[in-house]
């Protein structure tokens, strides 16, 4: 059996974990992009994050796992059957290698069929399995230029249109991108960097009983993999229980006026262009208020959502590091109304 590395098990990088939750607690958020250096646990962590993948409804026997409760989204099949039974599943974790196809990505017509039977069979791809859950790309910013576009394209539609010999196919491909990336190996392009909600910066550990703890947790787990998943059971259960409990509580959730207007100045003093970074600091906050079992974000929320969601929105130059010290910057605005 291939066990991954248990969630719970992951020493240090608080940060990087809690936006991993985020993201799956409301996945509106606009999925997680992890940039670090090698060897600081990037895709341990999101490979982890499978096992916390919540149950879901979905249609039986459709091959994108539609929404029961969503018909506006169902796939052509789910619509030409009408009601049907429903299920339960997880949500996946997909991974897209850095040389897949456009039609392993996207999915294709079966042409021998096609000519043979004169039947159009769609043979699905990884952004079919992908519908409702995650999509992971490692080195994301090695990705083929085609590839990008075309999970640019799915996710500004939440579908995934094939055009092949004349016949086309349609299926909803609404999923969260998670994308890890070492920055010396090259940045991503603008247009998909602002497609992930929230980023992170990750580096090794600087305390010495840290790293030795990462170390001796990592032996353990390649000498016996079962016990170890073993000892570590009980904190994935409850990251799981408390998942699902922030997921449920999320729409629930108050926004107060004191939050919105600290958000706002918060995007206006470090000179984040659009609105797209106001609305997902605002989202995050609500969701961590949820995670934390609070009614509403207070300013702690906003701050820590902000630290999140607009690192990698932020005006800069070339090869400059982004300052996130907005307390000088949000007392020049404060003088500013006045």
């Amino acid at each position: 059996m291939n066990r991954s590395y248990p969630f719970s098990a992951l020493v240090g990088q608080e940060k990087m974990k809690l936006a991993l939750i985020l993201s799956v607690i409301n996945p509106a958020l606009g999925g997680v992009l992890i940039r670090g250096e090698k060897g600081t646990a990037k895709s341990t962590a999101v490979r982890a994050l499978a096992a916390l993948l919540p149950e879901q409804k979905v249609m039986a026997g459709c091959r994108f796992g539609c929404d029961p409760d969503h018909k506006d989204f169902w796939c052509d099949e789910c619509k030409s059957r009408g009601e049907t039974a429903v299920v339960s599943g997880k949500r996946r974790l997909v991974e897209l290698p850095i040389g897949a196809t456009e039609d392993r990505l996207l999915g294709s017509i079966n042409l021998e069929q096609a000519i043979t039977k004169g039947e159009s069979r769609f043979e699905p791809g990884l952004l079919a399995e992908a519908n409702r859950g995650l999509l992971y790309v490692d080195e994301v910013n090695l990705l083929d230029d085609h590839l990008v576009d075309s999970l640019l394209d799915a996710a500004a539609m939440g579908r995934n249109i094939v055009e092949r010999e004349g016949v086309s196919v349609s299926h909803p491909a609404r999923f969260t991108l998670i994308g890890t990336m070492n920055p010396e190996e090259g940045e991503l392009r603008p247009q998909l960097l602002d497609r992930f909600g929230l980023c992170v910066e990750v580096k090794g550990l600087e305390k010495p009983a840290a790293r030795q703890e990462v170390v001796k947790r990592r032996l353990e787990f390649e000498s016996r993999p079962d016990a170890f998943a073993a000892a570590f059971a009980s904190g994935e259960e409850e990251l799981g229980r408390n998942i699902e409990r922030a997921s449920a509580a999320l729409n629930g959730i108050n926004l107060p006026e004191e939050s919105l207007k600290y958000a706002v100045n918060i995007c206006l003093a470090l000179g984040v262009d659009g609105h797209r970074g106001d609305l997902t600091v605002i989202k995050t906050a609500l969701t961590l208020a949820a995670w934390k079992g609070l009614p509403a974000p207070g300013p702690e929320e906003v701050m820590a959502a902000a630290e999140l969601a607009l690192p990698h929105r932020m005006r800069r130059r070339p090869f400059q590091d982004v300052d996130f010290d907005v307390t000088g910057r949000l007392e020049n605005l404060d003088k500013n109304e006045q």
